[in-house]
C-alpha cells in the first residue's frame, strides 16, 4: 500500500512539472558561479523559464531608446539576457557612479571581519582628529557606521570633499542626507589596512569574484569603472549575501546589515544599498519623507545599487535574480543621482517578460 501511495505522489509531481522545448523535464537549478580566471559563463534560455518571449523585443526597444549601453539578467547565476546597445560591447568599461558606493561598503565590511576596524568606532580613530571643519565634540560623534548610513550630520550641499566644506549641520545619527562624504571611507580602509584602498579592494574583493575594473579617485567623485559582466559578478555576490561559491568573501551578518534599514530616518537605505518594500523613502538632495515603497513596480524584496545616470544593480532574492543596467542618463534633460522614474518604467517592462 505504501509503495502504491509513493508511486501516485511521484506521478502527480511529475505531471505537475512543465517540460522544456525538447520535451525533457527540467532539473531545478543550483546556484552557479562563473570562473574567476576566465570569462566563460553558463546561460539559461528564456523559453526554459517560461517567460513571455513576445515581451523581449519591447524591452530591448525601451532600453535602446533610454540610452542604455548594456543590460543583463541573471537567474541562479546564469545569464538569461545579455544585450549591448549604442555601440557598446562586452569588453567596454563604463562608470558605476554611486552604484560603486556598495563596493566601498562591502570592502569596509571585509576590513571589519579581518579585525582591522570596527564600524562602531569613531571615524576620527582612523582619520585623525580635525578631518572635518566641525567643532571637535561634534566631529567625534561621527562613527564609521554613520558614514555608511549617510547620517554623519555633515553639510551635503558641497560636493567637493575638502576639509573646509565638511561643516556641521546636525549631530551624527540624527539626519539622513545623501552626499559625497562617503569617500572618506576609502581613507578609513586604507589607514586601517596600511594599504591604498584600490590594492586592498582588489586583493580582498575583486580578485575573489573575478571582477576587472579600476577606480578613479577624485576630490569631487570617486568612481569605479568596469565591464558589464564584472558588475554582474558583484550582483551575484550580493544575491548570495557575500558568498562566492564556497567562500564567504564578506560575512553574511555584515551583508545582511548592509541590505537592511541602517537607520530610522530613511528606512529605504542600508549601507549604500537602496531597499524596496519599506513604508517610506527619501531621495538625494531633499529632506522630504515620501510615503510608500521606493519602487512600486519592482519586487518588494529587491535591494539595489544605484548610481547617477541610471547605473543599476537590482538584486531580487525571491526570484534568485540579478538585473544590470549601464549607460547614459535615461533622461538627459533631467539626469538623476539615484532612484528615478526610469526605475519604475523599466520594471514595468521587465515584469511583462518575467511574469
Amino acid at each position: 500500500m505504501k509503495t502504491l501511495v509513493y508511486f501516485l505522489v511521484l506521478l502527480l509531481s511529475i505531471s505537475g512539472c512543465s517540460k522544456n522545448d525538447d520535451g525533457i523535464l527540467p532539473i531545478t537549478d543550483s546556484m552557479y558561479f562563473p570562473s574567476t580566471t576566465n570569462n566563460d559563463w553558463e546561460t539559461k534560455s528564456i523559453s526554459s523559464l517560461g517567460w513571455n518571449q513576445s515581451a523581449i523585443q519591447p524591452l530591448k526597444d525601451f532600453l535602446a531608446q533610454k540610452n542604455t549601453k548594456s543590460f543583463m539578467i541573471l537567474v541562479n547565476g546564469r545569464i538569461v539576457m545579455e544585450e549591448y546597445f549604442n555601440g557598446h560591447n562586452s569588453s567596454a568599461e563604463w562608470e558605476w557612479n554611486s552604484a560603486g558606493k556598495t563596493l566601498v561598503a562591502t570592502t569596509t565590511g571585509i576590513a571589519q571581519q579581518e579585525e582591522l576596524l570596527n564600524i562602531n568606532d569613531k571615524a576620527s580613530d582612523y582619520l585623525g582628529t580635525g578631518w572635518t571643519n566641525m567643532p571637535l565634540p561634534k566631529e567625534t560623534l561621527i562613527t564609521v557606521r554613520d558614514l555608511l548610513s549617510m547620517t554623519s550630520g555633515i553639510d551635503d550641499t558641497k560636493q567637493l570633499i575638502i576639509k573646509s566644506n565638511l561643516t556641521y549641520v546636525a549631530d551624527a545619527g540624527t539626519r539622513w542626507a545623501y552626499g559625497n562624504v562617503f569617500q572618506k571611507l576609502t581613507d578609513v580602509v586604507a589607514n586601517a589596512s596600511n594599504k591604498n584602498f584600490e590594492t586592498y579592494f582588489n586583493e580582498k574583493l575583486a580578485s575573489k569574484i573575478g571582477m576587472e575594473g579600476n577606480w578613479n579617485f577624485g576630490i569631487i567623485f570617486t568612481i569605479y569603472h568596469s565591464n558589464t559582466r564584472s558588475m554582474a559578478r558583484f550582483g551575484l555576490l550580493a544575491l548570495n549575501k557575500g558568498k562566492w561559491n564556497n567562500e564567504q568573501v564578506v560575512n553574511e551578518t555584515f551583508f545582511s546589515e548592509s541590505t537592511s534599514s541602517s537607520q530610522r530616518i530613511n528606512t529605504s537605505y542600508g549601507y549604500f544599498w537602496w531597499l524596496n518594500g519599506k513604508t517610506s523613502f527619501m531621495i538625494p538632495g531633499e529632506q522630504t519623507v515620501y510615503q510608500g515603497p521606493l519602487l512600486s513596480n519592482a519586487p518588494v524584496d529587491m535591494y539595489a545599487a544605484m548610481g547617477a545616470n541610471d547605473q543599476r544593480i537590482y538584486v531580487i532574492p525571491s526570484k534568485k535574480m540579478v538585473v544590470i543596467r549601464m549607460g547614459e542618463a535615461s533622461d538627459p534633460v533631467n539626469p538623476n543621482f539615484a532612484v528615478s522614474g526610469f526605475d519604475n518604467a523599466l520594471w514595468e517592462k521587465i515584469n511583462t517578460v518575467i511574469n
